[in-house]
């Protein structure tokens, strides 16, 4: 693609970074065949393509984002698809991201969009201030309010949990000895949503780990990743609210060491693994690729350490795999789950389509719920065709995402590996036969 910026705007680091992955773009449109909003709208503009078009008229001309430029690129999720199909190896995450931070310093929201975007950043990331969010919301559910709202609000009063999780202890600082003569040592990410909608993922992880030799800390001071702020283009508010889990992690390396940083929510390792851009330019950014350079999905880590052994027959085979875009797309991870399961004595399918996004997307499913709810619609679709007793998948998002819409318990993939060697039951399949 040719581009037109001029040598001073050339002179910006973020913008001689944006022209090369303008250039590599060769107009293909393999994109478009894999892009969620694209396939359900057959809008150009919903399309990597179309949106790459947006965006490099907006930089070159060096001028506020219009309005159609924000609207499609806030139809984006993130998902990365395109990325996985493009043959010239175009980055788009990272002029998208580019694009977000400016659509945010100089485009004027409506109210209740900048309301909405404002409450969305600061109580998600905040585990105190979300438990109280989800107590105000089922007082609200309770009043019938639901019933009488459309739109975002409703999409948020839907994807409430039915119980809301007290702290649990392996979200709280501390080490997790390994059982028997200790193989390793890593840290995990408690998170900030992750612990409040389902602590029982952390836990399984836990558990697992230390029967596997490992030993295991949640490291004082570590909390949210930055993701959820950064995908709504606040990059100086994600990169502060990232900075005290990174300098966290690098006590722990610098003490008593870690052999990997292991993250049980893809969406947080994406964007951990990526802190080395985050944090481009900045007196941290040292630090930032060393930790980066540490972090692991779960199931990147057990391959690595020989994977999950079984203790007995499981009373259920066969799984529906999910696979977060976070994970194949944003990570590149796709055999190791599957491979892991298959180990631990299931039998696991995919399912069609298993490229497009199921809707979540961090915020996404409540900043666009049509989109969200039509790709939730046919996710659910395609699991139901494939005969499978559980779904499994490993984001915290996909899983909300999907639960309720199933005729299936949902359940993360590291809580059925730690009950195929011997943890508890998954807590989702307590009622379920």
């Amino acid at each position: 693609m040719q581009t037109h910026f001029s040598l001073a705007q050339l002179a910006d680091p973020d913008l001689a970074a944006a022209d090369k992955i303008l250039r590599n773009c060769v107009h293909c449109g393999f994109c478009t065949a894999t892009c969620p909003t694209y396939v359900i709208a057959g809008d150009e503009n919903d399309s990597p393509r179309g949106r790459i078009y947006l965006i490099k008229n907006m930089l070159e001309r060096d001028e506020a984002a219009e309005t159609i430029v924000a609207k499609h690129v806030d139809r984006c999720l993130t998902c990365l698809s395109c990325m996985t199909t493009c043959p010239s190896g175009v980055d788009y995450m990272h002029l998208v991201d580019q694009a977000r931070v400016r659509i945010e310093a100089q485009y004027r929201r409506p109210f209740f969009d900048r309301l909405l975007r404002n409450v969305l950043a600061q109580v998600l990331p905040n585990p105190t201030l979300f438990r109280l969010a989800l107590a105000l919301g089922k007082l609200g559910r309770l009043s019938g309010l639901p019933h009488l709202l459309r739109g975002r609000m409703k999409a948020m009063f839907s994807m409430l949990p039915q119980e809301i999780a007290a702290p649990a202890v392996t979200d709280q600082p501390g080490v997790f000895p390994a059982e028997g003569q200790r193989r390793g040592r890593v840290a995990i990410l408690a998170g900030c949503a992750q612990p409040v909608l389902k602590p029982g993922i952390n836990a399984a992880a836990i558990r697992l780990l230390n029967r596997l030799g490992i030993e295991v800390v949640v490291a004082e001071g570590a909390g949210c990743c930055g993701a959820l702020t950064q995908h709504m283009g606040r990059e100086h508010e994600a990169k502060e609210t990232a900075r005290p889990t990174l300098h966290a992690w690098a006590r722990e390396m610098n003490g008593a060491g870690l052999d990997a940083i292991v993250i049980t929510t893809s969406g947080c390792g994406t964007s951990i693994k990526d802190w080395g851009h985050l944090f481009r330019g900045d007196a941290d950014a040292q630090l930032a690729r060393a930790v980066a350079a540490k972090a692991l999905d779960i199931s990147e880590y057990l391959v690595k350490i020989g994977g999950v052994a079984p203790t007995a027959p499981m009373p259920v085979k066969r799984i529906a795999y999910h696979a977060a875009c976070s994970l194949q797309h944003g990570q590149r991870v796709l055999p190791a789950p599957k491979d892991l399961l298959r180990g631990a004595g299931f039998d696991v399918v995919d399912i069609a389509e298993s490229h497009l996004c199921c809707g979540s997307a961090g915020t996404y499913n409540l900043l666009q719920p049509e989109f969200a709810r039509e790709l939730r619609a046919r996710k659910l679709g395609n699991i139901a065709k494939t005969g499978a007793d559980i779904v499994s998948a490993g984001n915290i998002g996909c899983l909300q995402q999907l639960e309720g819409g199933l005729n299936q318990p949902i359940v993360h993939t590291v809580e059925l590996l730690d009950w195929a060697s011997g943890g508890p039951k998954p807590a989702a399949m307590d009622t379920r036969p």
